[in-house]
């Protein structure tokens, strides 16, 4: 094996003693040295197995070092690693399964029942909380055939949320996940004395590649965590004094609401992130007042997914940018024509970098539009000011075109949010016989606020022109949202076509 893909037998050289990894539920740790022996001894039992390069190692788990052992085995010996998501149902398990045809199938006890509904190879799985598994790990057995590999091997494959149709099996190579890490430490300023919790999944490239593995690779700490409460994350961020941590945007309301917030003094913190979608400005003044630093990010399974950096210090005064371009990143905004756009001009964001994906698997058509000469087209609309900092606007295929005008849903679902009585709103359009489509919005309240849908529309024309301002207004009691916990538009459609009647 190329020596400068292994990595991690060159940080466990470094800093053998070091701790790598934390269980937060157990307390238990794991040093560098021992993280490597252990993705070594599973490497090795997988080639007894008969795993080759180029073979799919699947994993249905909670957060655990579990994914460690098994991304690091694979990447020891060529195989793919593909992180289920336990939040889908069985169907589109099953569906993920028979698109990527693992050789082995990992597995947490907790998920014996879908294991045994989707699966039927017994021979051809491993519990990781079960004796068997301890034993290989304990086994000290780490010799592996010495495997030919290159950067462009795939290492991961993980699936898209596939909102707009079937999940797509996204392939990062070595060269995509190396690459990564390289650009977030030196962007973000890493190093070995940074920790952080993840309770982000570690099925989705925000728990593994925004900041976990970066910071492995820096040689500092990763906590690691399951089931988010405002409350065992504010302990958790104390207790193994975390320098800085990634949350989404409603794992920041959830936190910035709660009474364990208002009273927690974070000593050792730097720096709170959100990323996975934009958030609500609401978010920026709550950790003002607490003097805590705060910015967003920006990415996609497909790129990084780090791609940005902003100052904390200029974070508040460009709040909503996510920055400028990270070292070793090209960035271009595009228009329709695909010509670069001026200053505060929308158009599609494409990039560029060691850190983009290969392909999508048994997907040829699905790569194509999204690979065009090494350039990465996101999907996502964004603009850039005369400063040289990025907005992400929206999804291209979310803008909605309203009596000839465009509207971008993120401007008024951020105006929505600054009401105290709203704690979410989503905005859609709907296809309408006069105005091609209708602004139409949801909002879920904060308890106990008496808010209606006029109430709403007032807040809204204070600061929106005319064709911004929703024509109508649904109340939900609590909003949709998709397995990778983004707010699912696509049934919110459907639930206004059904209830929508023509407006005027």
């Amino acid at each position: 094996m190329r020596w400068e893909l292994d990595w991690l037998e060159a940080r466990a050289s470094l800093t053998p003693g070091a701790v790598a990894v934390v269980d937060a539920g157990t307390g238990q740790d794991w040093s560098y040295r021992e993280v490597n022996d252990r993705a070594k001894a599973i490497a090795a039992w997988l080639q007894t197995e008969g795993v080759k390069k180029g073979d799919r190692i699947a994993l249905l788990a909670p957060n655990g070092i579990c994914y460690f052992d098994l991304l690091f085995a694979c990447g020891k010996i060529g195989a793919i690693f593909v992180p289920l998501n336990w939040r889908l149902s069985i169907d589109e398990l099953a569906y993920i399964i028979k698109d990527c045809e693992p050789t082995i199938l990992a597995f947490h006890s907790s998920f014996t029942k879908e294991v045994t509904m989707i699966w039927g190879e017994e021979n051809r799985c491993i519990q990781i909380n079960g004796t068997r598994f301890s034993r290989l790990i304990d086994s000290g057995q780490h010799e592996m055939r010495e495997m030919d590999l290159d950067e462009e091997d795939p290492l991961a494959m993980i699936y898209t949320g596939g909102t707009t149709g079937k999940p797509k099996g996204a392939v990062l190579s070595q060269r995509a996940i190396i690459w990564n890490s390289i650009s977030t430490i030196a962007s973000w300023n890493l190093t070995n004395e940074d920790r952080t919790v993840t309770y982000l999944p570690l099925f989705h490239t925000g728990g593994l590649n925004a900041l976990s593995v970066p910071i492995l690779m820096a040689g500092g700490t990763v906590v690691l965590a399951n089931d988010f409460t405002p409350e065992s994350a504010i302990n958790n961020l104390i207790e193994h004094k975390c320098t800085i941590v990634l949350f989404v945007p409603t794992m920041h309301h959830m936190l910035i609401k709660s009474d364990s917030f208002q009273k927690a003094v974070f000593k050792d913190i730097k720096l709170f992130l959100s990323g996975g979608a934009p958030c609500p400005l609401e978010i920026y003044d709550a950790y003002k007042q607490k003097g805590i630093a705060f910015k967003e990010g920006y990415g996609l399974t497909e790129a990084g997914p780090n791609n940005f950096y902003i100052d904390p210090s200029e974070a508040d005064v460009k709040r909503g940018s996510v920055g400028k371009p990270m070292l070793f990143h090209n960035i271009r905004i595009l228009n329709e024509d695909g010509n670069e756009t001026g200053s505060d001009e929308v158009g599609e964001l494409a990039i560029l970098g060691n850190h983009t994906f290969s392909f999508y698997w048994k997907n040829k058509s699905a790569t194509e539009d999204t690979l065009k000469d090494g350039w990465l087209y996101t999907g996502d609309l964004a603009k850039r000011d005369r400063d040289g900092y990025y907005y992400i606007v929206g999804r291209k295929k979310e803008m909605i075109i309203t009596g000839g005008e465009n509207v971008y849903p993120l401007e008024i679902e951020h105006w929505l949010c600054s009401h105290p009585s709203i704690r979410e709103a989503a905005v859609v359009g709907i296809p309408d016989e006069k105005w091609g489509e209708v602004v139409t919005a949801f909002i879920v309240l904060e308890e106990g606020a008496d808010f209606g849908e006029q109430e709403a529309k007032k807040h809204c024309r204070e600061k929106l022109g005319g064709y911004k301002v929703p024509k109508v207004i649904h109340t939900i009691g609590q909003m949709p949202k998709t397995h990778v916990g983004k707010i699912d538009k696509k049934l919110l459609k459907e639930i206004a076509g059904k209830n929508q009647k023509p407006v005027s």
